[in-house]
């Protein structure tokens, strides 16, 4: 099923919104909310952000439009959606770590993830891929042409998104011996058809952005960054990293969408029963999951930041790390353990 299918099945749905509206909510939204995606149309936030607008949009019956505003490693859109009016009607989504680390990285000053209620929904994992022509049968190959310095060139939506972060994961597992070039677009749709057109060599962006040039035969995937192999119906498994890295750790990447706090207590409540009676059931966004290489792991609240915070701890730490921090971590609540 198509997202502009998608989305005329949940305007249709919208007259009967009030009454799938659970009894209990207190809230109910009497103008359209916005959910900004600070990436280009396309990548992996744009696209299940696409999926879940509509199930809310008929669950709470109002129109839930969705805003691509990308730049800056994604940090300009959550700065808008930090920025905006905290009447509920103004929502972001993204990768949880984003949110989480922007402030050790500068690119959103004094935030954290205590900004925000969180809604989970699914987990990513981001694949090296090689262009069709490029000579390269397995990741041991690649990452023996990555070592020298210049020889291949990496399509990423930028340092701080999950393309970037997995750069900088391989680096660190190859103890920093990568001399692969990265080139920067503004999302990660942008940087897999880099790769399939052959403007780059690879991408190491997320499995459900590279899944439509993988199927086509214009990308080859060679590793999936996970101790499991990546099983996605219609191709062969991708194998994972650690056959070549056997140490690399490995965290799963959760995405979601987030309401900044400040907002009436019965927004969040109302939300809260939509996310458990709709969104954590949903047929639509499971089958997403499966066609595209994701996990279906909804979640919200509590629980979702627990589920979270490996992948937060994580690529926080690791920017202190490698030098990329201007804020130390534990000034947001994220301690790093000893040794990172």
């Amino acid at each position: 099923m198509t997202t502009k299918t998608l989305a005329t099945l949940g305007a249709a749905a919208l007259l009967a919104g009030a009454a799938a509206l659970p009894a209990q909510a207190q809230w109910q939204p009497d103008k359209p909310i916005n959910i900004i995606v600070p990436w280009s149309a396309g990548g992996s936030t744009d696209q299940v952000t696409r999926i879940v607008a509509p199930i809310l949009e008929e669950a709470l019956g109002t129109p839930v439009v969705v805003v691509n505003q990308p730049g800056a490693s994604g940090s300009i859109g959550t700065k808008a959606a930090l920025d905006a009016p905290r009447d509920g009607y103004t929502w972001t989504a993204n990768a949880i770590a984003n949110n989480a680390t922007y402030s050790v990285t500068g690119l959103v000053e004094d935030t954290s993830i205590e900004d925000y209620h969180i809604y989970l929904h699914v987990a990513n994992v981001p694949v090296v891929s090689v262009n069709e022509d490029a000579p390269y049968e397995d990741f041991g190959a690649l990452l023996e042409a990555m070592k020298e310095p210049e020889k291949v060139t990496v399509g990423t939506a930028g340092v701080n998104s999950s393309g970037g972060m997995a750069m900088a994961a391989l680096a660190e597992a190859a103890e920093g011996e990568l001399g692969a070039r990265m080139v920067t677009y503004d999302g990660g749709a942008p940087a897999v058809m880099a790769a399939a057109s052959g403007e780059v060599m690879a991408t190491t962006q997320l499995a459900v952005e590279q899944t439509e040039m993988i199927k086509a035969g214009k990308i080859r995937p060679l590793a999936v960054l996970s101790d499991q192999p990546l099983e996605i119906e219609g191709l062969d498994p991708i194998p994972p990293i650690t056959n070549w890295m056997p140490d690399m750790p490995i965290a799963p990447d959760y995405f979601g969408v987030f309401i900044p706090m400040g907002a009436p207590q019965e927004v969040y409540d109302t939300v809260d029963k939509v996310w458990a009676e709709h969104v954590m059931n949903s047929d639509i966004l499971k089958s997403y999951a499966v066609e595209r290489g994701a996990v279906f792991a909804p979640s919200y609240g509590d629980a979702a930041l627990e589920k979270a915070m490996p992948v937060v701890i994580a690529e926080a730490c690791a920017r202190v790390t490698r030098g990329e921090a201007v804020v130390d971590p534990s000034e947001i609540g994220i301690d790093c353990p000893e040794g990172m």
